[in-house]
Formats: structure tokens, C-alpha cells, sequence
């Protein structure tokens, strides 16, 4: 006879959080919202601490380069999409590690006889407006010069005008050596009001270049996520298919974590995705795992060596794979279940295995209950779909900003990888949909208003940190009434411009 679980499957949205109380210390500038994104032992510390509890999804319509740098500098990590080629993948981690905070390796490299047209090309392509003339046109080639977008007006300009004709040349430069180190490259920068300053070796080959925005980034950042070579750290989505032509690609591009991306995590594909990582790699590459929806799955995951376990399935805004295959439990229940198999976990073996919640987020303090309920972090894709940042397109719908938001498993993303039980490769049906979300601005201004709220929150219940969050958090269920009674009502309410989905 099939197993059935006790009760109802619960969504965050059925539950509230009681206040505890809260002493003079409780205030919201002295709330920590770090958290382990990677398992460690007793004892010991995380390899990996998220400053703030977020990370994006494995999409194509959230997780790309220019996504993964704005969440890095606020704290958090993003996955880079796996529903692309290997390289293509390699290549925009490549870009957000040379986005790093400090010393920068050039991407956007010049000849002395490419011409200005190439130049407008490569501006567009790469998005950087700085870029270094060397003599082979490589990130470490001999400087000879550095073009920016001051030495060029393609309106007066012939387009077949040679980059020789119109760089600043290596001689007029101000350039430091590799030894220096990044506090004397700011001091160097405020002398002489550079905008950028390349880093050269004693042969003059370039080495990086400093930016004056990076100084100025760090400063209003000072949550942002580097490694030890002050490098924004970013994460990558891998499939059970590929993993061994895709792993080493990511490794070598600097992936700081991986993540396995399945709709259904309980499988013994992902134990062999695991097993090869921990053959080659050993256990210097991270990868996470998953998505489960019980204490069950999780276990299995964690006896695997996952670093993370992701817990959802179906709960996504752009999910419908409970009403195609009928699989699937409420966020906040499976959720409850999977972290309490946790704690027994890290009890028996000594080894704590962080919970991702992963769904199900659609109001601000859904992050508060889902990280009182057990979660180490948050994976959210509508939630950074709607920003500036995020690879999609903003567009005007019937007087409203939007911006375009996809299913890895719709028609349009068609990563049948992703929803892969062996056999006949391809997607059979889909499991997502293809939709809008209201535009909602810059990353910065969003995530920083939404934790705003969580850190109150967590004030209200009497907390400093998470761990003590959920020691100390009450919550109650509650019922279809008192949902209602918790918003305005019995009002008539004036003409407001305020977000619903803040």
C-alpha cells in the first residue's frame, strides 16, 4: 500500500510568525545574515559563508554574468545556467571572475591594427569600455596602449580608422608593477585621477588593470562575496548527462560551487554525477545536489557527499510540473521535514549538510518563515528575474514594465537535461511556462529592501543571526480567514503605486 503523510501540504503562506521578545540589542544594524552555503564538520567552519541568504537559479532568464556580479557584490552567490553548451557556460563564469573587486584580467583586448569598427564591436559584445592595445591582442600580451571610450566618436571617426591612429600610447600612461598591492593602485589612481590603471611586469606585459569603480564598488558594497584573490565568487548549474565534459570546463573557468540541476533529486544519476566529481576532483570542487521534498531524499543526497541539498519541487512561479505529473508537496511542509532530517543528520554523523529552499517565495516574508523554518539559504529565480540585471528583455505591456521570465522546463527553454530520467534524450512535455514579471529596478535597491524587512523580522522574534532565528522562532498555521483579515480590508483604499511584489 502506498505511504501517506500525516496532514496537509503546507505553502509559506499558511503560516505567520509569532514576536518573541526583543531587548534594546535587538535592532536591525545588529542582525548578521550570514550563512554556510557547503557542509562541514563539528567543530569546524563552512569552506564557503554566504553574507546574505540568497542565491539565484539555474535559468536562463535570471542567471547570467552581469546577474552574478550585482548579487556577489550584495553578499550572495548566483548558478550560472547549465542549459548551454560547456563553454558558452565556461566562458560567463570566466567573465564574472575577471569582474573581480581588485585586480582585474582583461577580457576586451586590442590590436594596434584593428580598426574602430571592431572596436564598437567588441564594446558591444563585451560591454567594457576600457580596453588595453597589446601586441598580440591577448589579456597578457606587451601593452602598447589602452583605448576607452573618450578616444572615439563614431559620428566624426571613419569606422576603417586604425586603433594605432587614436590610443593613448604605453608612453603616456600611467602604469604600476605587479608587485604593488591594491591599496598603493588606489592611492596611485587618486594621485593622477585615472579612471583605470594597468598592471605591468618588468618585461611590460600586461598583467590587470585596477578601476577606480571597483575602489568605489567595494566601499558602498562591503557585503560583497570575494575568494582570497578579491575575485566575485559565482556558482554553476551541471546536468547529470555531461558532467564529465562540463565539469573540468567549469573548474578551469574558476566555478568557486556546482550544482546539480534536476527537477527530482531522489536518483541514482545524481550519486553518479557525485561519485565522478569525487573521483577526479577529490573533494576540492563543491557541488550541490538535489531537489528533494523529504527527509528521505535529503539523506540519500547527504550519504552521496552533497555539499547542499536543494529542497522544492513544483513550487516555482513558472512550475507546473505538480499539475503535468502530479508530484510534488507544499513548499513549507517539505521543507520542515527536510531540515528536521537534517539536525537528525548533523546529530548522528557530525557533519552539517546546508538546506536550500528552492520555490515557493512570492512575498518578502516568505524569506523570513522559510529561514525560521530551517533554511541555510534561498534560491529564487522570479524573485531576480524582475531586476535590471537579469538576462532578459524589459519590455512595455499594456502601459506596464515587465520583464520576460521563462521555465527551464518550458518550450522555449527546452532543457530536457535538467528533467532527465535516462533514455531517449529530449523533452517530452513541458513543465514550465513562458510568462512576464513586473520590472522592478536594480538588484542593489530590491535586495537590500527586502532584507531591510527580514532583519526586522528577525528583531520582532528576538534574533541576531539566523541559527538563533530558528532556535527562538514561534510559528503558527493559519487559517483561510486570517489570511484575509492580515491584509487591508473593510477599507476602501486610495489609488497606490507601491509593488505588490516587493
Amino acid at each position: 500500500m502506498a505511504t501517506f503523510f500525516e496532514g496537509e501540504s503546507h505553502t509559506f503562506s499558511e503560516y505567520l510568525l509569532v514576536p518573541g521578545y526583543s531587548s534594546t540589542q535587538n535592532v536591525p544594524q545588529n542582525v548578521t545574515l550570514r550563512a554556510p552555503l557547503v557542509r562541514y564538520a563539528r567543530g569546524e567552519q563552512s569552506a564557503i559563508t554566504l553574507n546574505i541568504p540568497m542565491v539565484s537559479a539555474i535559468m536562463q532568464s535570471v542567471s547570467g554574468p552581469r546577474l552574478a556580479v550585482a548579487l556577489a557584490q550584495q553578499g550572495g552567490i548566483s548558478f550560472i545556467y547549465g542549459s548551454q553548451t560547456p563553454e558558452d557556460e565556461a566562458d560567463m563564469v570566466r567573465e564574472v571572475k575577471a569582474s573581480k573587486a581588485g585586480f582585474v584580467v582583461s577580457v576586451a583586448n586590442l590590436t594596434p591594427n584593428m580598426t574602430l569598427a571592431e572596436v564598437m564591436d567588441l564594446k558591444e559584445k563585451s560591454g567594457y569600455s576600457t580596453m588595453p592595445v597589446t601586441d598580440d591582442g591577448t589579456s597578457h600580451g606587451k601593452l602598447l596602449g589602452i583605448v576607452t571610450s573618450r578616444d572615439w566618436r563614431p559620428s566624426r571617426d571613419p569606422l576603417d580608422k586604425l586603433v594605432a591612429d587614436f590610443m593613448t600610447p604605453r608612453e603616456r600612461l600611467v602604469v604600476a608593477r605587479d608587485e604593488v598591492t591594491l591599496s598603493e593602485c588606489n592611492d596611485i589612481i587618486w594621485e593622477h585621477k585615472l579612471n583605470a590603471l594597468p598592471i605591468v611586469d618588468d618585461n611590460n606585459h600586461l598583467v590587470s588593470i585596477v578601476f577606480r569603480k571597483d575602489y568605489d564598488s567595494h566601499k558602498s558594497n562591503p557585503l560583497e562575496l570575494l575568494d582570497e584573490h578579491k575575485r566575485y565568487l559565482v556558482g554553476a548549474g551541471i546536468n547529470t548527462r555531461d558532467f564529465a565534459q562540463r565539469v573540468p570546463l567549469l573548474v578551469d573557468a574558476g566555478a568557486d560551487v556546482l550544482c546539480i540541476d534536476s527537477s527530482e533529486g531522489y536518483s541514482e544519476w545524481q550519486k553518479i554525477t557525485i561519485d565522478w566529481i569525487r573521483e577526479h576532483y577529490g573533494n576540492d570542487v563543491k557541488v550541490g545536489a538535489g531537489n528533494v521534498v523529504d527527509g528521505e531524499g535529503f539523506r540519500y543526497l547527504a550519504d552521496c557527499g552533497a555539499e547542499f541539498v536543494k529542497v522544492g519541487i513544483g513550487g516555482g512561479s513558472i512550475c507546473i510540473t505538480r499539475e503535468q505529473k502530479g508530484i510534488g508537496r507544499g513548499q513549507a511542509s517539505a521543507l520542515i521535514d527536510v531540515c528536521a532530517e537534517r539536525d537528525r543528520y548533523f546529530e548522528e554523523t557530525g557533519i552539517y549538510v546546508p538546506v536550500c529552499s528552492d520555490g515557493g517565495i512570492v512575498y518578502d516574508y516568505h524569506m523570513t518563515i522559510a529561514l525560521a523554518m530551517g533554511a541555510d539559504f534561498l534560491m529564487l529565480g522570479r524573485y531576480f528575474a524582475r531586476f535590471d540585471e537579469s538576462p532578459t528583455r524589459r519590455l512595455n505591456v499594456n502601459g506596464n514594465y515587465v520583464k520576460e521570465y521563462w521555465g527551464e522546463g518550458s518550450a522555449r527553454a527546452r532543457n530536457w537535461q535538467r528533467y532527465d530520467l535516462g533514455g531517449k534524450k529530449g523533452l517530452t512535455f513541458v513543465e514550465g511556462v513562458d510568462s512576464y514579471v513586473p520590472y522592478a529596478g536594480s538588484l542593489k535597491d530590491g535586495v537590500e529592501g527586502s532584507l531591510n524587512k527580514v532583519r526586522h523580522t528577525m528583531c520582532n522574534c528576538g534574533a541576531l543571526d539566523l541559527d538563533e532565528l530558528r532556535e527562538k522562532a514561534k510559528i503558527t498555521l493559519v487559517s483561510a480567514t486570517s489570511l484575509v483579515e492580515g491584509g487591508a480590508h473593510d477599507v476602501i483604499l486610495k489609488d497606490s503605486t507601491e509593488s505588490n511584489f516587493r
